[in-house]
């Protein structure tokens, strides 16, 4: 293969895209009274609820804190069981520790990587009380069905959509679905507040209780206090976390969902590059999208047919990083986690996965690339898998 890379910059696989307008809201902030606990933050959870079409939204610093809050608010504790995905960052399980519960994996489906219906009620029993689907890649779960399981065995739905911001279900915005939406706001992300993740509901009581566990399980709300010894008097009524999110983090936050439409029609005109250019390549199988849903396209994941190649996806992966091109897999199957194997889940719990995870590859994808960036990345494939071809 020819040592000449691609490309003489590296492109990584994600990254933030900011412009000036962002900068000038978090210069608005530095200049105004309030850094934290001001008005930005209640702007920009009004913004994005009014975007997804959702009665509430609460921010928070991240989004794992955000899941931890939904965990809190839907009640889960001690012995109960959560029926999850292993195909997702450890957040999304980890968040059901945090609270005392067990996370259960259900495989996924072969053709969309989410997680399968039919093994989420195989796994139900008289102690599961949520479901956490994910929006793998920004390709809704499938939703209708998993929302007829949860009615049907009374459990609650925690949506983790920190792929799917702008993605929607059945012409539904993904955010007004599930009983709770988890967004991300990380760098990588469709939208960022440098850290920070949201919570999107339509239930007032679960409303409250976001609100409540993100500082610190204090309320100052007249009609929730036991007594009232003045204006300053607030209660601690349980025991929450400091998970706010700063008046700097709000404001680009903000300025960014503007932006959120434009860096979606981005994303998909650059997979529809992606596809049009891996159609055909035997080796590759491009992502199968769900009819039902729209994807938001936080990550393009390309699938190796092992047999048709003479090495694993290793070599493949470390070829394209020789080509300057910034791959990443995602992801490690939650399960294999070393952590999680001491608590005794074993490999073979969701073979489906677990093979999948032996030959995916995700590929540079975000809105500040260019398409010269993009036919790089087609190039560089092409180039390496050529190589390799059997």
């Amino acid at each position: 293969m020819d040592n000449q890379p691609i490309r003489d910059e590296f492109l990584p696989y994600g990254r933030q895209s900011l412009d000036e307008d962002d900068i000038h809201a978090v210069v608005d902030v530095l200049n105004s009274n309030y850094l934290t606990t001001g008005p930005a933050v209640s702007e920009f959870e009004n913004a994005v609820s009014s975007y997804v079409e959702s009665k509430y939204a609460v921010s928070f610093s991240n989004g794992t804190a955000a899941l931890h809050a939904s965990s809190y608010a839907a009640g889960i504790g001690q012995g109960d069981e959560v029926i999850t995905t292993p195909m997702t960052f450890v957040a999304s399980a980890n968040c059901v520790l945090y609270q005392g519960g067990t996370p259960v994996f259900a495989d996924i489906d072969s053709e969309t990587y989410n997680i399968d219906p039919k093994k989420i009620e195989e796994l139900i029993t008289d102690n599961t009380k949520a479901i956490i689907p994910v929006d793998y890649t920004g390709q809704p779960a499938p939703l209708d069905e998993i929302k007829r399981i949860a009615q049907k065995y009374n459990l609650i739905v925690i949506e983790d959509a920190a792929h799917a911001l702008g993605a929607t279900y059945n012409g539904n915005k993904i955010g007004s679905i599930s009983d709770m939406t988890m967004f991300s706001l990380h760098p990588v992300k469709h939208i960022t507040s440098g850290e920070g993740g949201i919570i999107t509901t339509n239930n007032e009581e679960y409303y409250h209780k976001l609100l409540e566990f993100r500082t610190h399980g204090i309320t100052k709300d007249p009609k929730d206090l036991n007594k009232q010894d003045g204006p300053w008097y607030y209660e601690m009524q349980s025991l929450g976390y400091n998970y706010r999110m700063t008046d700097i983090q709000a404001a680009l936050g903000a300025s960014q969902l503007n932006k959120i439409d434009s860096f979606v029609e981005k994303r998909k005109e650059y997979v529809s590059m992606y596809n049009k250019a891996f159609n055909d390549i035997g080796e590759i199988e491009t992502p199968y999208q769900d009819s039902k849903g729209s994807s938001s396209w936080h990550l393009y994941v390309i699938r190796l047919n092992l047999e048709e190649l003479t090495v694993d996806r290793k070599q493949i992966f470390e070829a394209l990083l020789k080509e300057n091109i910034g791959v990443n897999v995602h992801y490690i199957p939650v399960h294999l986690q070393p952590y999680y194997q001491q608590l005794g889940y074993k490999r073979g719990l969701c073979p489906i996965a677990e093979l999948l995870y032996e030959e995916i590859i995700t590929l540079p994808l975000f809105p500040a690339m260019t398409e010269k960036d993009v036919n790089d990345v087609i190039k560089a494939v092409k180039k390496v898998i050529q190589h390799y071809r059997k």
